[in-house]
């Protein structure tokens, strides 16, 4: 699995059934840049947020991916609830 597929999955994973969160929350973030800048940049501040809105639409709700607990962890991580931490990590 490529860099890209693993990041594709841990998105997948971090949208899945908070679509709605994540779009009220670019929502409110591109009101509360427009608020600080005076409207000077409204009409940038709207596409940008159109587009990462969209963004989120295309996420596939189900992953190419194992689960977590399938997965190696990485270094540095926690390991998932219920598995034993690993010696060396």
């Amino acid at each position: 699995m490529g860099i890209l597929d693993d990041l594709k999955g841990k998105a997948q994973r971090l949208v899945g059934g908070n679509e709605q969160a994540i779009k009220d929350g670019i929502g409110k973030a591109g009101d509360f840049i427009d608020s600080k800048t005076g409207g000077k940049y409204a009409g940038k501040i709207d596409s940008v947020q159109k587009g990462a809105a969209g963004l989120v639409d295309k996420v596939d709700p189900k992953p190419n991916t194992a689960p977590v607990v399938d997965q190696p962890p990485v270094a540095g991580e926690p390991p998932a609830t219920g598995e034993p931490r690993q010696q060396g990590l």
